[in-house]
């Protein structure tokens, strides 16, 4: 086995009448993130760190905005569908360390529950989660609270080819 690092971006929209999820875990939050499915900016960067580190296309590929099995659906079964391709493949994710970025709301209260969804959709430990949450300063969209973002990256164990 031998290590290879992904890493992923994301950013949706802030809009009323959405909920706002992320990490699995809806945020209450008088604004939510406008996207096809459930526009889970922490999960999009993570399955995109992950698609990296084992070589496959990004999210967009695997899982189309243009594909109505994936409207409104919540992004853990992105993280569950990866999950299989992991399995299918021989790969292991050792670890993953992601940030939000967003001036509001507050992400950390909820980083325990959000660690725990995506470890299960994962099969992974929480453990191997890290979550981390910054503001933009007030700087650009995501400063004047117009989106929120999500970096991440990935570090998994794939078979030697």
């Amino acid at each position: 086995m031998i290590p290879k690092t992904g890493i992923g971006y994301d950013v949706h929209p802030l809009v009323e009448g959405r909920a706002c999820v992320l990490g699995g875990v809806d945020i209450p939050f008088e604004k939510g993130l406008d996207g096809h499915s459930d526009a889970d900016v922490l999960i999009h960067a993570i399955a995109d760190a992950i698609l990296g580190a084992i070589g496959e296309r990004d999210i967009g590929f695997h899982f189309s905005p243009k594909d109505n099995r994936w409207k409104n659906v919540s992004s853990l079964i992105f993280l569950e569908h990866i999950r299989k391709m992991l399995e299918t493949c021989g790969a292991e994710i050792t670890n993953i360390d992601a940030t939000v970025i967003a001036e509001e709301p507050r992400i950390l209260p909820h980083a325990p529950e959000m660690k725990e969804r995506m470890a299960a959709a994962l099969g992974i430990s929480p453990s191997q989660i890290n979550l981390k949450a910054t503001t933009n300063e007030r700087m650009g969209f995501v400063g004047r609270g117009e989106g929120i973002a999500a970096m991440a990256v990935a570090c998994v164990l794939c078979p030697r080819k």
